[in-house]
C-alpha cells in the first residue's frame, strides 16, 4: 500500500477518536425499545483505538470520503444483496436484521471504518484456522460481534480475547491459562481454538445459525431452547426462547457481514492500514524478563507487549515449559546474537523468585537444605546434577566467586556437600 501523506501521531489519534465519538446505542426514530446489541459491541468500543497494530498502523485516509448520510434502501435491495454474499451459511432478511444492519450501518458505522482498517491485521489469521478446520470463512466476523476485533478485551462475565473464551472453554481447547500465562489472548492460538470449538459445535447440531448461537449461550442454552420450543431445530423458530443477548447474535452476525462487505453503499470508508513489519518466533526454555529484552534487543516494552499478549506480567516462564516469544526481525537478530548475556542482565534484580530459602528460626531449621554460615551468609547443601555453574546462575552469583568462597580449585563438587554461596 502506497502512503500519500503522513500524518503526525497527535492528529492520527484526535481523527480516531473521532470516529467513534457519537453514541453506539439509543432509542430509534419512531420511539422503538432498544435492540439488544451483542457485549462486544457496547462496552468500552473506543478501547480499540489504544491496541497498540491501531495506534501505529492505522490512518486516515485521503482517497476515501465517508459521509454522514446514511442512504436508505428497500427491502427488497437487502435481500439481494445478502443473497449475493459467497456465503455457506444462511443469511436471510427479516426486521430484526434489519435493525441490526441499521445500528452498523447508523450509529456503529464509524465503528465499522476502524473495523475495516483493522481487519488487514486479524482477518488473515482468522482465515488460516477456519480454513484448517474447512469452516466457512465467513465465521472470520464473529469476533466483530465478539471483541471488537480487540484482543484485550475482557467481558463482564470473564471472557477474555478476540474470540472472548471463558476459562473453562478456552482450556478445553488447550489454551494455557495461570497466573502468567492467558492463551485467551493469544490471536493465533486462541483463532485455532475457536476453529475447532466451532467444528464441534457443528458435528453437535448440524446447522450454522445453531452453532453461532451456541458459541454465544452455550450448547445447552440451545438444546434447552430446542426442547422448548417442541423440538423445533429452525433458529427463527426458536428464537423466543433463546437468552436475551444471543436472540440478537445470530442477526448482529448477518449484519456485522453485511456492513462489512456493502460499506461504500452507505457512504462508509475504511481507515487506512499499513501492515506491520514481518516478526519471527522463538521457543524460550528458561525464565526470561521483558525488561531484559527491551533493555538489548531493541524492541520497546509496548511492541513487546503486543507481540506477545499472552504473557500476563512481564516475566516469560520458561523455567516452567517452554515458551513462545515473538519479536521483529531486528529484535530477533539481537536476541539470537547477544545468547546468553540476555537472560543474565540484571538477572538477580529482575527475576527474584527465589528457589531455596533459608528458615530464619533455628529451631525449625532441622533438615533444611540451606542454613545460615557461622560467618554469616548462606549455605545450600549440594544435590545430584547440581554443578558450579548451575548452582552460580540459580544464586544470582559466580562460579569463581563459589570457588573462592569454599576454597575449591577444580570443578568437582561432592553431592550432600554445603556449599556457601552468598
Amino acid at each position: 500500500m502506497t502512503i500519500h501523506h503522513i500524518y503526525p501521531f497527535r492528529v492520527l489519534w484526535m481523527f480516531l477518536i473521532l470516529l467513534l465519538a457519537s453514541p453506539m446505542m439509543a432509542q430509534n426514530e419512531e420511539g422503538e425499545d432498544e435492540i439488544i446489541l451483542p457485549e462486544g459491541m457496547t462496552d468500552d468500543i473506543d478501547s480499540l483505538l489504544h491496541e497498540w497494530h491501531n495506534r501505529n498502523y492505522l490512518f486516515p485516509t485521503d482517497d476515501c470520503e465517508s459521509s454522514a448520510e446514511n442512504p436508505e434502501f428497500d427491502k427488497e435491495t437487502y435481500i439481494h444483496r445478502l443473497s449475493r454474499l459467497p456465503n455457506v451459511i444462511e443469511m436471510p432478511y427479516n426486521d430484526v436484521v434489519r435493525k441490526f444492519i441499521d445500528q452498523y450501518t447508523g450509529r456503529l458505522r464509524r465503528s465499522i471504518s476502524i473495523f475495516l482498517g483493522a481487519s488487514n491485521f486479524y482477518m488473515p489469521i482468522f482465515e488460516e484456522a477456519l480454513e484448517a478446520y474447512q469452516l466457512p470463512l465467513e465465521l472470520k466476523y464473529l469476533p466483530i460481534i465478539e471483541s471488537a476485533l480487540n484482543p484485550m478485551a475482557t467481558s463482564r462475565a470473564g471472557a477474555v480475547g478476540l474470540w472472548q473464551f471463558i476459562i473453562t472453554t478456552g482450556k478445553l481447547y488447550s489454551l494455557e491459562v495461570t497466573s502468567l500465562i492467558d492463551e485467551r489472548r493469544d490471536p493465533i492460538k486462541a483463532s485455532y481454538a475457536a476453529a475447532h470449538y466451532l467444528k464441534d459445535l457443528y458435528d453437535i447440531f448440524g446447522d450454522w445459525t445453531l452453532v453461532i448461537a451456541s458459541y454465544n449461550c452455550g450448547p445447552n442454552n440451545v438444546r434447552k431452547a430446542i426442547s422448548r420450543a417442541g423440538g423445533e431445530r429452525d433458529y427463527w423458530k426458536i428464537y423466543p426462547y433463546l437468552p436475551a443477548e444471543t436472540r440478537g447474535y445470530v442477526p448482529a452476525f448477518i449484519a456485522a457481514n453485511y456492513a462489512m462487505n456493502y460499506y461504500c453503499e452507505h457512504n462508509i470508508c475504511p481507515v487506512g492500514a499499513i501492515l506491520p513489519p514481518a516478526t519471527d518466533t522463538v521457543q524460550i526454555h528458561r525464565n526470561l524478563h521483558f525488561d531484559q529484552l527491551v533493555a538489548l534487543c531493541n524492541v520497546s516494552m509496548e511492541e513487546l507487549t503486543a507481540l506477545n499478549p499472552q504473557y500476563r506480567t512481564s516475566m516469560i516462564p520458561g523455567d516452567s515449559h517452554d515458551c513462545t516469544l515473538r519479536l521483529p526481525h531486528a529484535a530477533m537478530k539481537s536476541f539470537v546474537e547477544l545468547g546468553d548475556s540476555i537472560y543474565n542482565y540484571r538477572a538477580t534484580e529482575l527475576l527474584t523468585n527465589r528457589r531455596e530459602v533459608e528458615v530464619s528460626d533455628t529451631q525449625a531449621g532441622k533438615g533444611r537444605r540451606g542454613s545460615r554460615n557461622t560467618r554469616g551468609g548462606q549455605t545450600v547443601i549440594v544435590r545430584r546434577g547440581d554443578t558450579l555453574s548451575s548452582i552460580a546462575q540459580r544464586y544470582g552469583t559466580t562460579v569463581a566467586h563459589l570457588r573462592e568462597l569454599n576454597g575449591i580449585r577444580g570443578n568437582n563438587i561432592t553431592v550432600g556437600k554445603k556449599l556457601r554461596v552468598k
